[in-house]
């Protein structure tokens, strides 16, 4: 697996969700977690959520922490809703330093009430895809702002949400090669 923080901000549209994403930005062959900071604006083209796109739902921020996650061994989407759900709950796990009303439901987070977070998971042919975002700054959304975390704090917390779920599932492969199956004595 591969993380990558990008330094420039990139906005997001929904055509990141697309399969390969990482290996045309970055050459990436490998499952991998890239994170960035920009913009939100999701077209009702690129919607995956079907719920969200028949409600004519919009999903727009002028400033989002990003984490688009591909995995390949597996299209199960059972298997990318539960890595999906993994995902929200290091990050609730790390804003609960700034502030204990985080509540996740699902794959949402909200403070005070207010939605935190937009997420969706979803599978291709050849691999599984999440993007999960993060509030900056919002009107009337729950924000990052709203928990005392300063513009340039987001970013040392993007890097640190997007290293542990690279460090988990680095931890998970390590696993996978010292348990025995059931079946053998």
């Amino acid at each position: 697996m591969e993380c990558i923080i990008l330094d420039k901000r990139t906005d997001y549209d929904g055509s990141q969700i697309s399969s390969l994403w990482a290996y045309n930005l970055a050459d990436i062959q490998s499952d991998s977690i890239i994170a960035f900071r920009g913009a939100c604006d999701v077209s009702i083209e690129h919607m995956i959520d079907l719920e969200d796109k028949k409600q004519g739902d919009m999903i727009y921020s002028t400033d989002m922490l990003h984490f688009i996650i591909e995995h390949f061994d597996s299209i199960d989407l059972k298997l990318i809703y539960a890595r999906q759900r993994l995902f929200t709950s290091i990050v609730k796990e790390v804003l609960l330093q700034f502030c204990t009303n985080i509540i996740r439901k699902g794959d949402d987070l909200f403070v005070n009430g207010k939605k935190l977070t937009v997420s969706i998971a979803s599978t291709s042919s050849v691999s599984q895809k999440i993007h999960f975002g993060i509030n900056v700054v919002h009107d009337h959304y729950g924000s990052l702002e709203e928990l005392g975390i300063g513009s340039d704090d987001a970013v040392n917390l993007m890097e640190k949400i997007a290293r542990l779920y690279y460090n988990d599932f680095i931890d998970i492969e390590k696993d996978l090669r010292k348990s025995r199956p059931l079946d053998v004595v």
